[in-house]
Formats: structure tokens, C-alpha cells, sequence
């Protein structure tokens, strides 16, 4: 049967569109019936730290407005970055996700002389969740109102004042390093294993004031026992109306622990925007902001691009802190 050049056209056309869909089909999905299937959430963190309850906590939002299981899966080791890397080495189909912290996704480039992944290129920023605030808190036979005063009294002090962190390389050791730099006061930075032994120190007597994330510490600074020189965070924190900023006070010091959904670089566009849009709505929710302060965390939203850019600006800022302060983690 001869067919007019208009139906042949016409038939070609059907033809080639087909083809487009076969030889496409994972993107066509992805932008429009994801997810199909179950999710999984890589946590670099262990069991039942706040990393890891946090994104529970998300996988039940997630998992019952997308109709999916959201499977949490845990990959410790090395300060966050092989749970981090497994994020980075999956498909990106929108079938792994990963909720990390401000640790492999910006500080950890400096920190590491070999890492297995380049956060900034082999990541996709999907969406902040919260920021978990520093605290300088002091024993309070230290005669310091707050970190200002504390600052004054460190440059007669003999010996000099001792201010514990978490670890070597912790964003309580960074920012310990970033008040000495910028202060020039003369603080004895002194390691510990962790907030608890650091905390039973400087409760004794031992040292006389700690850097660290705010959350084991508001009972004590609530109960009197301790003294909260300084918050880290932009604003005053929710849980401590009463201690001021280190901004407040004259400090340019600003360091939080911040946490965030990535994918592996790739990740279609439609995909990370739903992701976004449903963590923003949690975090936004009343349930949402009340189990984030359980932990002393902050809600955060925005874009993907708001996340890319603080990436990008924390890993710059703290290089430069790490540099100084010779810091290295291998």
C-alpha cells in the first residue's frame, strides 16, 4: 500500500520518539514516577546518635508522602567520609540519598591529606535540615560573664586558661582555633575523647572552659553548674535565650554543626526539588522542629542551591583555619 509523504513523515516521527523513550526510560522515570521503589538513606554516623535518629525520623515523613519505604542504613568510619562515599559512588537514580553533616561535606577536605570523594563535585546538594550550635561554656570559678570578659582574663592568666574540644579536627576544635586566631588570646587547647570526658574535666576543675556542640551541655548550663560564655551560631540559641552570640560580643567566630540530604552527582533535577520540597515541609512542621530540638538542633530550610553555596563556603572558610593551626587527621 503506497502512503503520501505526509503519512511517512508522520510515521517516521512516531518511530523516532519511541526510540527516545527506550533508549531513556531511567530519566523519563526518574522525572516523573519516582520513586518506584524503595529508598535508601546512607547515615556515616552509628546507631543512635543524632545523624542517625534525625534520619529515622525523615525516612518515616519521606517514606509516607512518596508512598516508598525509606530504608536507613548505617557506613561509619573515618570522621563521616566512607558513609559519605558511598552516597557519592551510587547510581544516581534518586534510589540512594544520604544525610551527612558539615564534617565530610566541607571541613574533612582540609582535614584529610586523601579523600575519597570531592564533596563539592561528586555530591548533589539536596537540602539542609539543621545546624546543631557551638557553646563556649566556662566552670564558674572562671570570673567571666561571658566570652568577652573570658577573652580579658585569658591574657593575665598563669598558667594560661585550658578550653577542652571533642577531638582533634571536631568543629569545637576548629572554632577553638578560629577565637584564638582572631582574638590572639593565649588558650591551651587540650583534646579529649568526646564531650563526657571533657565535660566531667571541666566540671572538676581540670580545665576552664570547653568548645563544644551545645546539646550535652544546656543541662548543666541551666541547672547553674556551668557558665555559657557564647553561643557560635548567627542568632542567639532557642534553648539558651540568655547566652549572647560571640558576634554579639565583638567575635568574629561562627562555627555550627550542620547537617544535610546529598545525592551522587547526576541526580536529576526533578528529583532532588521533591526531595526538597518534602524535607523543607518537614523541618518547617511543628513535629518536625520539636524532634530536631530534642537534639539542640536548629531547623534550616531552603533550596539545593542555598546548601551547594554553604558547601562551598565552609569548606574555603575552615581550610584556612586548618592550614594555620597545621590540623591533620592523617
Amino acid at each position: 500500500m503506497n502512503r503520501s509523504p505526509l503519512t511517512r513523515r508522520a510515521l517516521h516521527a512516531a518511530l523516532a520518539a519511541s526510540a527516545l523513550l527506550v533508549l531513556a526510560p531511567a530519566s523519563v522515570l526518574a522525572q516523573s514516577d519516582w520513586p518506584t521503589k524503595p529508598v535508601k538513606i546512607f547515615v556515616p554516623f552509628p546507631p543512635g546518635g543524632s545523624t542517625d535518629v534525625v534520619a529515622r525520623q525523615l525516612a518515616l515523613h519521606l517514606g509516607s508522602a512518596f508512598g516508598q519505604p525509606f530504608v536507613v542504613e548505617n557506613r561509619t568510619g573515618a570522621g563521616g567520609n566512607i558513609g559519605t562515599d558511598a552516597v557519592a559512588k551510587a547510581a544516581p537514580d534518586g534510589y540512594t540519598i544520604g544525610l551527612s553533616t558539615s564534617g565530610p561535606l566541607a571541613n574533612n577536605k582540609s582535614l584529610y591529606k586523601s579523600m575519597p570523594f570531592d564533596s563539592q563535585k561528586d555530591l548533589t546538594p539536596i537540602a539542609l535540615v539543621g545546624e546543631i550550635p557551638l557553646v563556649i561554656v566556662a566552670h564558674p570559678a572562671v570570673k567571666a560573664a561571658n566570652l568577652k570578659d573570658f577573652i580579658a582574663a585569658s591574657r593575665g592568666a598563669t598558667p594560661p586558661y585550658s578550653v577542652g574540644h571533642p577531638g582533634n579536627g571536631t568543629i569545637g576544635h576548629l572554632a577553638l582555633e578560629s577565637l584564638k586566631s582572631s582574638s590572639g588570646a593565649p588558650l591551651q587547647s587540650i583534646a579529649y575523647r568526646g564531650d563526657t570526658p571533657a565535660m566531667s574535666d571541666l566540671l572538676g576543675g581540670q580545665i576552664q572552659a570547653i568548645s563544644a556542640p551545645v546539646t550535652a551541655f544546656i543541662p548543666n548550663i541551666q541547672a547553674g553548674k556551668l557558665n555559657g560564655l557564647a553561643v557560635t551560631s548567627k542568632k542567639r540559641f532557642p534553648g539558651l535565650p540568655n547566652v549572647p552570640t560571640a558576634q554579639e560580643q565583638g567575635l568574629d567566630v561562627e562555627a555550627t554543626v550542620w547537617f544535610a540530604i546529598v545525592g551522587p552527582a547526576g541526580l536529576p533535577q526533578p528529583v532532588a526539588l521533591k526531595l526538597n520540597r518534602e524535607i523543607n515541609k518537614y523541618t518547617n512542621s511543628a513535629e518536625g522542629r520539636a524532634k530536631l530540638a530534642q537534639f539542640g538542633m536548629v531547623e534550616a530550610n531552603g533550596g539545593p542551591e542555598l546548601l551547594g553555596t554553604l558547601m562551598n563556603a565552609e569548606a574555603a572558610k575552615w581550610k584556612k583555619v586548618v592550614e594555620a593551626a597545621r590540623i591533620s587527621l592523617d
